[in-house]
């Protein structure tokens, strides 16, 4: 099974490359990639950079050119106060874009809201998750944005798990999204805000996490 793992902040990736210092890191049009091994499997890592531009350009670029028979997306997101809690594993069942200004009629949130066939992988799961809807835009979560969110249905929040989740859609294409809670955000402030050290700090304790833990996903992935 061909798998591609695609990782989006810069923090995040600088998370990776240090837990790997070994790896071999080369230069794609869009970013860096590596081959890690890793429980056995050998995976393609794609740094697919931030935002929704850059991952739905990396997510297309990475179906047409790798093929992949699994897509992974592994990364933090700040969590909602109250309903998650820092460490949380959020295994994205559903993601919607929500910055979308609409000034001559109501905003089409539908339109760019995805699902995610998960039927494939394997139950039971082989670590805790929290599976759920998350919220993503090209910005940090604005604390006065939280009680419309949470009406949504949202826990949490990012910058790029709708853009994916909705190309991977469009393909047909299976993708595995797991986000570990890195910070909470409530009605009034982020945890991590004016903190980058925090939200740096708690990265790679997710990146770790996350890392140590796919070989068990992918070993009972229903082929």
């Amino acid at each position: 099974m061909k798998v591609v793992v695609l990782i989006s902040a810069n923090a995040e990736w600088r998370a990776v490359k240090a837990l790997y210092p070994k790896l071999q890191v080369a230069n794609s049009i869009y970013g860096e990639t590596a081959i890690l091994k890793l429980g056995g499997w050998d995976l393609k890592l794609v740094h697919s950079g931030w935002g929704k531009v850059s991952s739905a350009a990396v997510m297309q670029y990475v179906l047409d050119h790798d093929q992949p028979d699994l897509s992974i997306n592994l990364g933090t997101c700040g969590g909602f106060e109250g309903v998650a809690q820092v460490g949380d594993v959020i295994l994205v069942e559903r993601a919607f874009i929500y910055d979308i200004v609409e000034l001559m009629g109501e905003p089409d949130f539908d339109y760019y809201a995805s699902s995610l066939d998960l039927s494939w992988l394997p139950d039971p799961e082989p670590h805790p998750t929290r599976r759920g809807l998350i919220a993503s835009a090209d910005s940090d979560l604005v604390p006065d944005k939280i009680p419309y969110l949470k009406s949504m249905g949202a826990v949490a929040a990012d910058w790029e798990s709708a853009a994916l989740a909705w190309v991977a859609s469009k393909n047909d294409a299976r993708l595995l999204i797991l986000r570990g809670v890195s910070d909470l955000v409530n009605e009034k402030d982020g945890e991590a805000y004016d903190n980058f050290s925090l939200f740096e700090e708690r990265t790679k304790e997710v990146m770790k996490k996350l890392f140590e833990q796919l070989p068990d996903w992918l070993n009972g992935i229903k082929r």
